[in-house]
């Protein structure tokens, strides 16, 4: 799939336009490169390779927060159908959260003492939710569910 990187943090714009500058670490325009497979997504859902179902996020939206019980939505991401490793050569570095297509959230993960897994509690209960996963030796992997 097509999108703007940023060439400091690595954030992916995913609406198809390249913003003025990054929303995570705020590099202007002219750090942002378009590249025609900026994201990984699995081929068949249905029928996912082994290297899909470590990469693809697994979302679970859960609508009652037992954190923020008034109006806060959780919701959880692993890394993986089948649990994608953490070790020093092969890790998930970031997790990205979006609304819409527009960026909310990033959690960064450090191997070896972190599982490939974010929550996030949203004030927000509809939309289309986005989460970008980045592995660092297979490249960043999406996948969206209806709030």
């Amino acid at each position: 799939m097509k999108g703007f990187i940023c060439g400091v943090c690595g954030y992916v714009a995913i609406d198809g336009k390249s913003p003025e500058k990054c929303p995570v670490c705020g590099a202007p325009k002219s750090a942002f490169k378009e590249k025609d497979d900026a994201i990984n997504t699995p081929k068949d859902t249905q029928n996912m390779t082994e290297l899909e179902k470590k990469h693809t996020p697994k979302i679970e939206v859960v609508k009652k927060c037992g954190l923020i019980p008034e109006g806060c939505t959780d919701v959880h991401v692993r890394i993986g159908e089948i649990l994608h490793p953490s070790l020093e050569e092969h890790f998930i570095g970031r997790i990205d959260f979006y609304i819409d297509k527009q960026f909310i959230a990033r959690a960064i993960l450090k191997p070896v003492k972190t599982n490939p897994a974010a929550c996030v509690h949203l004030k927000v209960n509809s939309g289309q939710l986005s989460v970008v996963e980045f592995c660092n030796l297979h490249g960043n992997w999406m996948k969206e569910v209806s709030l």
